[in-house]
């Protein structure tokens, strides 16, 4: 979403150091959690690679906006190294922008982030999947498997991509490759815990940031009005960086973590009246409701085919 030069959505400072603080502790704790920690306790060498890798991803969605230098190659630095392992920075860069089209959040064709599938699409799927999926569609199913879920249907899409010649796709793969066997070097060189548990803990990050993405958004008729905001300030929302204050995320894009839950203080009345009420108190609320039962269908409620 455009912002007037000097509003809400322009940024100020040429370094942003709560960002910057936050990546020095999220490698600290991820570099501590592979090597010392490991040897005290593995269970809590996993944990701390969850957390350290979950936080990174949010740090990569920072950078993707422009933070914390104003040079964005010097940014793309920052978090070159793959922590999460499995998606490129430069295909969640791209797949990103595309999503913060508001006009084409929740579509099932032009929302690289949406969950929703085409009614038409989901009523051929085999009956098996449409179980998967159903049960994905749950806050425990996406925890317990919407990253794998999730990571098969985009990498799926991306070879689709790939065999069509996309070149920024094929480049966003190959800058993977020297980001990635930065982990595999410190894991062979460095690292003292075991492979099995660098990759539970991986799988962990993954599995928290599902619940950031869980109800993030939702099929409804104005644009304005598919995003969330969640009233949290506790843990979830630091490794969130505040995107739980999802639709100012969206309103301002180019402002930083640490000044949304203020914006939105500032202005609560006017956010809700934007989203149309779509509030939850806590991720405490989002859980009681949703822990077992799905929030939507999967087969987009409100989908009309485009005309042929």
């Amino acid at each position: 979403m455009k912002t007037a030069s000097g509003g809400p959505g322009q940024r100020g400072k040429a370094v942003e150091w709560p960002t910057l603080t936050l990546l020095v502790l999220c490698y600290g704790v991820w570099g501590l959690s592979t090597t010392w920690l490991a040897t005290v306790s593995v269970p809590l060498a996993i944990l701390g690679v969850g957390l350290s890798a979950c936080l990174h991803s949010s740090l990569s969605h920072e950078v993707i906006h422009g933070h914390p230098f104003r040079r964005q190659w010097l940014n793309a630095a920052l978090v070159f190294p793959a922590l999460t392992l499995i998606v490129p920075y430069l295909r969640f860069a791209a797949t990103h922008r595309a999503h913060h089209r508001d006009e084409v959040i929740t579509d099932p064709y032009d929302d690289p982030e949406s969950n929703y599938q085409d009614p038409a699409v989901w009523a051929r799927l085999p009956y098996w999947l449409r179980d998967v999926m159903q049960a994905n569609n749950t806050l425990l199913g996406r925890i317990l498997i919407g990253p794998v879920v999730g990571t098969l249907a985009f990498l799926r899409l991306e070879w689709i991509a790939l065999r069509a010649g996309n070149r920024d796709v094929a480049r966003g793969w190959l800058w993977h490759l020297p980001a990635l066997a930065l982990v595999v070097w410190w894991q062979i060189n460095v690292a003292q815990i075991p492979l099995w548990a660098l990759l539970s803990g991986t799988y962990l990050a993954h599995s928290i940031l599902k619940i950031r993405t869980f109800l993030e958004h939702r099929a409804h008729m104005r644009p304005r009005a598919r995003t969330v905001i969640i009233e949290d300030r506790g843990l979830l929302a630091l490794l969130f960086l505040n995107n739980n204050f999802h639709v100012v995320h969206h309103m301002h894009p180019q402002r930083p973590w640490y000044d949304l839950p203020a914006l939105y203080a500032k202005r609560r009345a006017h956010y809700l009246a934007r989203n149309d009420g779509y509030v939850y108190r806590s991720y405490a609320e989002v859980f009681l409701r949703y822990f077992c039962r799905a929030k939507d269908p999967v087969p987009h409620p409100l989908w009309r085919a485009p005309p042929q």
